[in-house]
């Protein structure tokens, strides 16, 4: 059965809910309609995030982002709502969503939108010599 666009996230429990640790995905071909023109835009888009109880399914992942291609939005609200979106369905610790759009008239437009579940505060960074030549 081939893939539909959907608005569904789904989910898997964390493997490891005892642990922070940083899941990065990385979405090159994301797509939506510019509001005022109806011309298409496009982003990559890069997701950061600290699970909680749930990891986010990736084919349910790419079906959710697919839905927007044929939706007029401004990069603003658009980065958002599925910063929101995921928010609601994975309930994490940390999450960031950077929206790089291309090229439109001259002008590059970056979103950066976070979320930090109340309570939670990342663990120190841990920095390390390089390492030595034997």
């Amino acid at each position: 059965m081939p893939s539909q666009p959907s608005k569904t996230l789904d989910s898997f429990p964390n493997p490891q809910p005892g642990r922070d640790f940083t899941i990065h995905i990385r979405i090159p071909e994301f797509t939506c309609l510019c509001p005022a023109t109806g011309q298409p835009d496009f982003a990559e888009l890069h997701l950061q995030y600290v699970p909680e109880a749930a990891c986010v399914e990736l084919k349910s992942l790419k079906n959710y982002i697919w839905s927007y291609r044929d939706q007029g939005a401004y990069h603003e609200a658009v980065t958002n709502r599925i910063l929101d979106d995921l928010v609601a369905a994975l309930q994490p610790r940390f999450m960031r969503l950077t929206a790089d759009f291309n090229v439109r008239g001259g002008v590059y437009t970056q979103v950066v939108a976070e979320h930090r579940a109340e309570g939670w505060s990342p663990s120190a960074p841990v920095s390390l010599p390089p390492p030595t030549r034997s």
